[in-house]
């Protein structure tokens, strides 16, 4: 499994101090991602070396925030001050994780502000609202340089993420061994009132960040 991107939640009125302030931290201006029409959200991305995003996504006015899972999950984690929403994992063909989780996965989409439509598949939101520790699954359907993180806006790259949960259960979930559930990233287990993607440490060109 590799990492494709971690998400960052905000409220849509703290959504532009928020990209100001992490992408000051990491060195590197954000980009404008666009909308997603079928989830109520848009986000703001910065592209980081190693082939991973940071995400900062708020939700729209908009009612497809209050029906779709990826628009409730911002929304919900919005609602308690915002942070950290959850972490994803690409997959290069999602039929064997539809058999493990019994159901097929949603398409998704957003048009990019130069026009091009971005496409995907995801699964695995519906298990992130109940235990926010579970990463969601997406298989990409655009070419490999169309990709979010195709172009590096930075020399920072994720070196590790630190999740409160259950090693055992991730590991599971995703099908992969505890010790070791995502290529060249290492995942910290740490202790926390509240299941979760908790923190990231990011390397830097002026040494390591965490946020």
């Amino acid at each position: 499994m590799r990492l494709d991107h971690v998400s960052y939640a905000v409220a849509r009125d703290s959504f532009v101090s928020t990209v100001q302030r992490i992408g000051s931290a990491l060195g590197a201006g954000f980009v404008d991602g666009g909308m997603h029409p079928r989830f109520g959200t848009r986000n703001f991305i910065l592209p980081l070396s190693g082939g991973t995003y940071v995400e900062v996504v708020t939700t729209l006015d908009h009612p497809a925030a209050d029906r779709a899972p990826f628009g409730q999950a911002v929304a919900r984690r919005a609602a308690e001050g915002g942070g950290w929403l959850g972490w994803v994992v690409s997959v290069d063909d999602m039929v064997p994780v539809e058999a493990r989780l019994g159901r097929t996965s949603t398409e998704g989409h957003r048009v990019r502000p130069d026009g091009f439509d971005l496409k995907w598949k995801q699964i695995g939101l519906l298990e992130l609202l109940e235990d926010p520790q579970l990463p969601y699954f997406l298989e990409w359907l655009v070419p490999i340089e169309e990709r979010p993180s195709a172009d590096p806006r930075t020399s920072t790259t994720i070196h590790g993420v630190s999740i409160a949960g259950d090693a055992a259960s991730i590991a599971e979930f995703l099908g992969e061994p505890a010790d070791h559930p995502l290529e060249q990233i290492d995942v910290n287990w740490v202790e926390d009132e509240e299941p979760g993607l908790i923190s990231i440490e990011f390397a830097t060109a002026h040494g390591p960040v965490t946020i």
